[in-house]
């Protein structure tokens, strides 16, 4: 279970826009990351690549944390909301719900649920 401390780290590093380095100070080497019903990504090196691969298409990055933020022993609910302008000139707006799995300090598995119509970008 994560203390109420380290929750509030995680969430100002993703509110900076450090969402690699977040996974890389947060999340146990071994973890998952599931995007809705898809196969999940194992391993915190392919979070890592993941996240950089998303930013390095982006002109900006907003991220806000809605809360409250749910916590119940090591399971943690947290509501996001994204925005994206990419290089392209569009932007995608997302909201989504991070149910987690933390281990100790650190998540060990992590589900993010999320209407995946957001994900398809729009023209400014």
């Amino acid at each position: 279970m994560p203390t109420l401390e380290t929750l509030e780290r995680f969430i100002a590093r993703v509110e900076q826009n450090a969402h690699a380095e977040a996974c890389e100070e947060f999340y146990t080497s071994d973890s998952s990351m599931q995007e809705n019903q898809a196969a999940p990504r194992m391993g915190r090196e392919a979070h890592i690549a993941n996240e950089r691969a998303v930013f390095a298409r982006a002109k900006s990055v907003s991220s806000t944390c809605v809360r409250p933020v749910f916590v119940t022993g090591d399971r943690v609910v947290v509501r996001w909301i994204f925005r994206f302008e990419w290089l392209d000139g569009t932007v995608t707006h997302m909201e989504e719900l991070a149910y987690q799995r933390w281990d100790g300090e650190r998540i060990a598995e992590e589900q993010f649920f999320y209407d995946p119509a957001q994900r398809v970008p729009k023209k400014i």
